[in-house]
């Protein structure tokens, strides 16, 4: 490269997507400096803010990203806000090329009457409150009996086993101190889960339902005559172990007795059972209507006219997440992503936008797992790698930046009044959060208000001796 440095490139968003791109663009052999912006604080995206604390297995994923980030090789400046602190144009002038993963953080919407209601809530809304988001409110109206839950995913078994589970059951984990209060106080006795279609084609995964069975002085109740298999599920039984385990699992709880349900709280998991309406009075949530479904042979459903009215106080939908726009980037609106092929963003015309890609949720949707975040982020790095002309001879063109210094960048933040948090600052919020952790005998307790999070990343605010 005549230009004779490194390709500058800056990735805006530090959940497993970013963090994966930056790690997999560090190995292609190309000569490369890589900034990795984050919005937040903390990096770690919903792996740390989606995440329920009861699941510090999944947790551990942060491990495996700390370990990437503490290299020193890839530069973290959290508390940087895209479209606000910085927009493309900005960043254009300090990189080559821009990768996008900014996830997908709101809630689906579920279009029935009665969902505004008050008593209705998106469930990601909800996980983020109990994860300690610091754009999350402090509190959270927990006043309901009776709860309804849609949805047939592990969001929705996240969502009912954090309102069933007695709060002190979640003493050991970091959930943070306003969340315990809150929860301590619900006078919740039964959560309904509603699913559509039928056992066999509920998302659940077989640890996460299983797990449920284990809640203490929680029982989960299922109904023998929502048991239905066509022809579409005994094939996916017989297709998928996944299918089969969580299908046993489900069909074993039907067994129970009744003398075996002696617990405070219960989780019902109802199936065949489609929303239709929330239903209310004076402005609240006071039941829900669900029409029963009829599978049709291929694990479809279609409706059957009956309905069924559930006295609930309280309504989450944790039907899917969904993507938000970007300034000055295009964006579908019906699938709540970037406009990209194979991660190289698109315009409205279908031609590529030079230097701008993108990868994890915000490219393909809210779908897949870890495993498909990182073959994600391979297939927008190996487009990037060609568009800069490969790792032996990247093209002169493609090395666009004006300003190139990686110190330029932060003096353009610093001038516009943002304090950027790099990893050295994080890892004083890391202790910090330990710190606060270690006399409870918990691994941390989390720091939920932004302006203390910045602090002591800053070095303002210490622990308590």
């Amino acid at each position: 490269m005549s230009t004779n440095r490194p390709l500058r490139v800056a990735i805006v968003g530090a959940g497993p997507a970013g963090i994966y791109a930056a790690d997999i663009l560090s190995k292609t052999g190309l000569e490369v400096s890589i900034d990795l912006f984050e919005r937040l604080p903390a990096p770690f995206g919903l792996v740390r803010y989606g995440v329920a604390p009861d699941h510090p297995r999944i947790k551990q994923i942060i491990v495996a990203l700390h370990k990437v980030l503490e290299r020193g090789d890839i530069r973290l400046l959290a508390n940087v806000e895209y479209g606000v602190d910085l927009k493309l144009e900005d960043l254009r002038q300090f990189y080559d090329a821009v990768i996008f993963s900014t996830g997908a953080i709101r809630d689906a919407e579920l279009p029935v009457p009665g969902i505004d209601l008050d008593g209705s809530y998106g469930a990601a809304d909800f996980v983020s409150w109990y994860d300690g988001h610091p754009d999350a409110p402090r509190t959270w109206p927990l006043d309901a009996a009776q709860v309804a839950v849609l949805g047939a995913g592990n969001v929705a078994l996240d969502v009912a086993r954090v309102l069933a589970k007695h709060a002190d059951d979640l003493l050991p984990t970091e959930i943070p101190a306003n969340v315990y209060d809150v929860l301590k106080a619900s006078p919740v006795t039964d959560v309904h889960v509603f699913a559509r279609r039928g056992p066999a084609q509920v998302k659940f995964s077989p640890l996460e339902l299983r797990e449920l069975g284990h809640v203490p002085d929680v029982d989960v109740i299922v109904y023998p005559e929502d048991f239905e298999f066509d022809e579409g599920s005994m094939a996916a039984i017989h297709s998928s172990n996944q299918t089969k385990q969580v299908v046993k699992t489900l069909t074993d709880w039907t067994l129970k007795e009744p003398e075996e349900l002696t617990a405070s709280r219960r989780i019902h998991l109802h199936f065949l059972h489609k929303p239709v309406e929330v239903l209310g009075e004076d402005g609240k949530v006071v039941g829900l209507r669900t029409e029963r479904t009829a599978l049709n042979g291929d694990g479809n459903v279609t409706g059957t006219g009956e309905t069924h009215d559930w006295p609930v106080q309280a309504v989450y939908r944790a039907v899917g997440y969904f993507g938000s726009p970007l300034v000055d980037l295009p964006f579908d609106e019906v699938a709540g992503v970037i406009p990209n092929h194979e991660g190289r963003v698109i315009d409205v015309d279908g031609e590529p936008v030079p230097g701008v890609y993108t990868t994890g949720w915000i490219k393909r949707g809210p779908v897949g797992l870890i495993g498909h975040t990182k073959s994600d982020a391979s297939e927008t790095i190996r487009h990037l790698v060609e568009d800069a002309g490969g790792v032996e001879s990247p093209a002169d063109e493609f090395a666009t930046a004006v300003e190139p210094d990686p110190q330029a960048v932060v003096d353009f933040l610093v001038a516009r009044g943002v304090q950027p948090i790099e990893w050295s600052g994080w890892e004083q919020l890391d202790a910090y959060e330990r710190a606060l952790g270690e006399p409870h005998g918990r691994e941390r307790i989390k720091v939920v208000p932004r302006e203390e999070m910045v602090q002591v990343a800053l070095g303002t605010v210490r622990p308590q001796a």
